[in-house]
């Protein structure tokens, strides 16, 4: 029998990073959130190597990259891939609309060198499905000869971008937006411990369903993977938390918008109560909910036997009539403090997102609704937001519709710049109420609350110091939202956007080592200061018997919505917030 002449397939899977305000890309030693996308990929790309789409000739090499954590170098890949035929594709995939221009470059890096390109994620995904006509840059991709590929890699739809790709046959574009498919028995995300390891904590990242039934305005969500939900079993998410903890990664994050509506989550979470009960399996879940899932019956307490350990809660607004507006009806803010206390009682860490920039928001109105969650609310953390219109929602649309001006610079939409204009507020002020709610809800007084409720909820303090250090400094020191920081950052001169100048080194090196020394000074003393507040704490022997509004129990007859904007009975929150704006 002839032996079988091996030829050589490179599949790259890279999730890029974005550009700072300097033209420099976003990267760290140890990145805070592991990409969902690039595992998902991972598991569909290694089914494909296991049913040998190409042939039994041919040898898939996948080969994952996250650039927040993992330097991209075009040059050497470009090599490896040109020294084994030439043969390859890469895939820039889950490009959110921030990241869509540093990813075009990184694209044509690699096609000036004869390399194919697909770019695919939720920026592509969403002009696709909400605009009429191509937008500048996906066509500015085209013209490169550059594939885009729109919506979800299931059900064979990989298999066919590696087919054409492996022809040099690549489609301009792959558009599965009218295709849902089913996530059931699909091939399940996989993490490697060589992409994990550079992540905080070496966490991993699956989804147990995609899509939302809801209709926030502002979320590209529903109008990229559907409002029709589709969901993992119990075997599937098994199996995810099984091939992880074999390489000891035992730390996940759970990516559904909302697991709470996922119609599977109590099948999950027997399943998860097993793992950890009967077969003593460790690991923890961080997971996504909203702020009615209290209202489930066993949802929270089953929360905690499964093993979550922090919650993000999409809090948004604690005015009814911005919620009202852009269409999120399911929020109800005299649910609140009862979400968060029933999360609490089961010590739960919380998180929760807030919106700045809603239509009727003035920076009074702003800071006097922080006060009141901080008075109000039990949240450990809240994290703050603008109201960005990010192509693919409805917001997006209806501005572009109506000619509003937009920033045409998508490397802004990240959720922490402004984009467009408001209807009460300047840019200028805008930004300075973003920065002051930031310092207002850090401030030394709501840390010190934050360590007493933690005391007497039976957290950890140092879990509460080290998580506000994590979020605060993000803002004050590196300039970057939570959500992409992380330790250690990462610079490296020529990896600049193009069309800004490459400094020198006696310019570069000098200013980055005496950035590194300031960040790291300034957090050294943060740390140093929350210290002595925690020791202040531990030797006073009244800390354990704390107790505010916010620690304190909804009464079934408590008029909450009343209480929260501080009004009489018989005031209604439109006259209330009118008086304040």
């Amino acid at each position: 029998m002839l032996a079988i002449h091996m030829k050589t397939f490179h599949l790259v899977m890279i999730k890029p990073s974005h550009y700072d305000d300097e033209g420099y890309v976003i990267q760290w030693w140890r990145s805070g959130m592991p990409s969902n996308t690039l595992a998902t990929l991972q598991g569909l790309a290694t089914d494909c190597v296991e049913r040998q789409v190409l042939g039994e000739d041919v040898e898939i090499k996948l080969h994952a990259i996250d650039e927040t954590n993992i330097r991209v170098r075009v040059d050497k890949l470009v090599r490896m891939i040109k020294k084994d035929g030439g043969r390859g594709l890469v895939a820039l995939v889950g490009v959110q609309s921030n990241q869509y221009p540093h990813a075009l470059d990184l694209a044509r890096s690699f096609r000036e060198r004869n390399i194919q390109v697909a770019i695919g994620g939720f920026h592509v995904s969403g002009v696709l499905s909400m605009l009429p006509e191509l937008t500048p840059e996906l066509q500015d991709a085209l013209d490169l000869g550059v594939s885009l590929f729109a919506g979800e890699a299931e059900e064979g739809r990989l298999d066919k971008v590696l087919q054409d790709a492996w022809r040099d046959k690549l489609q301009p574009i792959y558009n599965y937006m009218e295709e849902l498919p089913e996530m059931e028995n699909a091939p399940t995300p996989f993490a490697p411990i060589e992409t994990v390891k550079h992540t905080v904590g070496s966490q991993a990242s699956f989804d147990a369903g995609r899509g939302c039934p809801f209709l926030c305005s502002f979320c590209t969500i529903i109008n990229v993977q559907g409002r029709k939900s589709r969901y993992r079993n119990a075997d599937d998410v098994e199996r995810i938390i099984r091939d992880h903890l074999e390489q000891g990664i035992k730390r996940f994050f759970i990516t559904d918008d909302n697991f709470a509506r996922n119609r599977n989550w109590k099948a999950i979470y027997e399943r998860l109560i097993e793992l950890h009960e009967r077969e003593h399996l460790k690991f923890n879940l961080a997971l996504q909910v909203d702020t009615m899932c209290h209202t489930i019956k066993d949802f929270i307490e089953m929360s905690a036997r499964a093993q979550v350990r922090r919650v993000f809660i999409g809090l948004e607004s604690i005015n009814p009539e911005s919620l009202k507006g852009t269409r999120k009806k399911q929020n109800r803010i005299e649910e609140y403090r009862k979400n968060l206390l029933a999360w609490k009682n089961a010590r739960v860490f919380t998180i929760a997102g807030y919106i700045l920039g809603f239509p009727g928001d003035t920076p009074e109105s702003i800071l006097r609704d922080i006060e009141i969650i901080k008075r109000e609310l039990p949240i450990e953390l809240l994290e703050f937001f603008y109201l960005t219109p990010l192509p693919g929602s409805q917001d997006h649309k209806e501005l572009l519709e109506q000619g509003v001006a937009m920033d045409p610079d998508l490397n802004k939409y990240d959720l922490n710049h402004v984009v467009t204009a408001h209807d009460t507020m300047s840019k200028a002020e805008w930004e300075d109420v973003n920065r002051r709610a930031w310092d207002l809800y850090y401030s030394d007084e709501h840390v010190e609350t934050l360590m007493r409720r933690a005391i007497v909820s039976g957290f950890s303090p140092g879990k509460v110091l080290g998580s506000v250090v994590w979020f605060y400094a993000s803002i004050v020191v590196e300039g970057v939202h939570p959500l992409e920081s992380g330790y250690i950052r990462r610079k490296y001169r020529r990896d600049r956007r193009p069309g800004l100048p490459i400094e020198s080194r006696l310019v570069f090196y000098p200013r980055y080592i005496r950035e590194f020394i300031t960040k790291h000074w300034f957090m050294l003393r943060l740390l140093l200061k929350y210290h002595r507040m925690r020791k202040a704490l531990d030797a006073d022997p009244e800390s354990k018997n704390y107790t505010d509004q916010a620690l304190t129990p909804v009464s079934e007859d408590e008029q909450d919505v009343f209480e929260l904007y501080g009004m009489e009975a018989g005031q209604t929150a439109p006259e209330k917030h009118a008086k304040a704006s």
